[in-house]
């Protein structure tokens, strides 16, 4: 690789001398003095295995050897050249394939509803959203973004907060009609109530029900018949009646105002879970990349407003 790197550096000061005519005038277009480029023509000699120029006090000229090295190179460097070009003009233009690690709960209660604006906005725009419930490793993976709900472990990825939601533990109107309403949380304790259960990516296990109430935190080991790993899934089996669901806010605010919905322990649902939007690099974030973390900050901004303050 570095020998490869040096031959590199040797062929692009070999087409300044020949675009030039002069080691001085190729010495200021590489950025080198004037013994600088000849001990790099120099070297790119020793590697090649032969002499590249024909050197006088009058001019310089390519050998026929040399001739034949650059008739074969320099369409090269110009592709190379030009494949800089649209790198840097990809970067600074919203244009391309933007590929983003999405959960399925916010792709599916705030992304969709307004992807279509962003769509609009950048019409040489190619956008794969891929629902997954880990964010996995971003590079491997091929992602330049991902929006995780939870708190972001140990790693190179930026992490910007977008808001906080709180968890609400609800129920339908017709699962309470047949099976009565707990006025706290372990009256959910011991199989009392059918809970629908949510499996942490993680561990492979159902997370342990936990309920806040300022500084207080309550655990509470319930049971269910169903075990999911979507929360959207968990919200159709909840609305259907057919058990009680801890559910973000974020994305149920509208059922629980309509009462398709009815929040269980008001007072004990000071529990906040966290959104973020990763990346890869905080400097010379591509601009395909930056619109979209713009779009999403901007999306998820009146959730953020709405959001109530934690009790005391």
């Amino acid at each position: 690789m570095e020998h490869s790197g040096r031959l590199l550096g040797g062929i692009e000061v070999m087409s300044a001398v020949v675009s030039t005519g002069s080691f001085v005038r190729a010495g200021d277009v590489v950025g080198l003095t004037q013994s600088g480029v000849s001990r790099a023509i120099a070297r790119l000699e020793h590697q090649v295995g032969f002499r590249l120029f024909e050197r006088n006090a009058r001019a310089v000229k390519l050998t026929e050897a040399g001739r034949q090295l650059y008739a074969q190179v320099a369409p090269l460097v110009d592709r190379l050249d030009e494949a800089v070009e649209r790198a840097a003009g990809s970067a600074a233009a919203v244009r391309g394939r933007l590929r983003v690690n999405l959960d399925p709960f916010f792709a599916a209660n705030v992304l969709a509803p307004r992807i279509s604006t962003f769509l609009a906005s950048h019409p040489d725009l190619e956008v794969e959203l891929v629902i997954r419930d880990r964010v996995g490793n971003l590079i491997s993976d091929g992602f330049d973004a991902a929006v995780r709900f939870g708190d972001p472990e140990p790693s190179v990825l930026v992490a910007r907060r977008l808001l906080q939601t709180r968890i609400v533990t609800c129920a339908s109107p017709a699962y309470l009609a047949r099976h009565g309403r707990p006025l706290q949380p372990r009256d959910l304790a011991n199989g009392a109530h059918r809970c629908i259960l949510f499996r942490d990516p993680a561990t492979g296990q159902p997370f342990a029900w936990e309920f806040h109430r300022g500084r207080r935190r309550l655990t509470v080991g319930v049971t269910g018949p169903v075990i999911v790993n979507d929360v959207a899934t968990a919200l159709g089996i909840c609305l259907a009646g057919d058990g009680i669901a801890q559910l973000k806010e974020l994305g149920t605010r509208d059922l629980l105002a309509s009462n398709q919905l009815v929040a269980l322990f008001p007072s004990w649902q000071d529990e906040l879970f966290p959104l973020y939007i990763y990346h890869l690099s905080r400097h010379l974030l591509p601009a395909k990349v930056r619109a979209f973390v713009d779009f999403v900050v901007a999306s998820t901004r009146p959730a953020a407003a709405a959001q109530p303050a934690r009790a005391a």
